[in-house]
């Protein structure tokens, strides 16, 4: 919150800081024995034994934090996650990257190491289940090549970097939307990271990694094969490039211009919780979204107003969460 740079009025001052105390007793009381600040206390049972972790130290007797953020158990194990710390990858956790290289396909994950996706691990153009070939192997620019953005899963950890897989229609390369990144600890590792809004007509892919990724929806095809279609992958013709392609198949492909608007609105919107630091979570995105309905123009959403009503309006659900408990 302190990073806060927002042009505001004094009124809007006094309304934003209003806000924003009330969010912080809200928290402060959910939250008040696993938040930590440097050289607090953290309560641990001396008779059942415990293992000292990362942001923990001893000072006089008592083990205190050595960094600001949550405290975590795990067993014995007791450490302090940071916050604003950078990603931290685990095993199993939905991604969205940009390819920088394309020998196998090296993805920036916004951590200190590349990711790799090899070509096995992705489904072909065709959909058909097959051996990669070395034809395949000479193609593979025509299928990811730079500055393209994808959505994988990490499969597990090597020497050089992170080995990533996007066999399922889910995952693979994102096309017709925007890429936006946030801080990494504001979106929360949950069962469903993709999101399709049916009534705007697009995709919300909420990587753990930090970075977001709103595009038109796109249908996904059948995962079911057919056995004729595998034993004639011989005779597959080529995709028609955007030159050969007739009007009617150049207006499928355009994105109508009500959908980028929308695009436009959710992307800003996840700005704005960004900017006040907010969790960013699907519900709070289309209910910020919901609230821009009322501006004339999109670019409005970023003005220090707008901000101040996202605020308010937050710490009123989160009060009414509360007492409805």
């Amino acid at each position: 919150m302190r990073g806060l740079r927002i042009p505001l009025t004094q009124t809007q001052k006094l309304r934003l800081q209003r806000a924003l105390q009330k969010l912080e007793s809200l928290s402060s009381k959910v939250n008040s024995n696993a938040s930590v600040t440097i050289a607090d206390s953290i309560p641990v049972n001396y008779d059942d034994g415990f293992l000292k972790g990362h942001g923990t130290s001893d000072l006089d007797g008592e083990v205190v934090a050595t960094v600001c953020g949550v405290v975590e158990r795990v067993n014995k194990l007791v450490y302090v996650r940071t916050l604003r710390a950078r990603y931290k990858p685990e095993v199993g956790e939905t991604i969205v990257g940009r390819v920088v290289a394309p020998k196998r396909w090296r993805i920036d994950i916004n951590y200190s190491q590349d990711a790799v996706l090899m070509l096995s691990s992705i489904n072909l153009p065709d959909g058909i289940q097959r051996r990669r070939t070395a034809v395949d192997e000479l193609n593979m620019r025509a299928i990811l090549e730079e500055n393209d953005v994808v959505c994988a899963e990490i499969r597990g950890f090597q020497h050089d970097g992170l080995l990533l897989h996007a066999r399922s229609q889910k995952y693979g390369k994102l096309e017709r939307g925007q890429l936006l990144s946030v801080s990494p600890y504001l979106v929360k590792r949950r069962k469903q990271h993709f999101h399709y809004v049916e009534e705007y007509g697009m995709d919300l892919v909420l990587g753990c990694n930090g970075f977001i990724w709103v595009g038109e929806h796109m249908e996904t095809e059948d995962d079911m094969v057919i056995d004729d279609q595998a034993n004639n992958t011989d005779h597959q013709l080529p995709k028609p490039s955007k030159y050969s392609m007739t009007i009617e198949e150049q207006e499928r492909a355009y994105t109508p211009l009500e959908t980028r608007q929308y695009i436009c609105r959710t992307v800003n919107a996840i700005r704005v919780l960004s900017t006040l630091g907010f969790s960013i979570t699907i519900e709070v995105i289309m209910e910020t979204v919901a609230m821009s309905m009322s501006l004339n123009e999109i670019h409005e959403m970023l003005g220090s107003e707008f901000c101040v009503q996202v605020a308010e309006k937050e710490a009123e659900r989160r009060s009414s969460t509360k007492k409805s408990r």
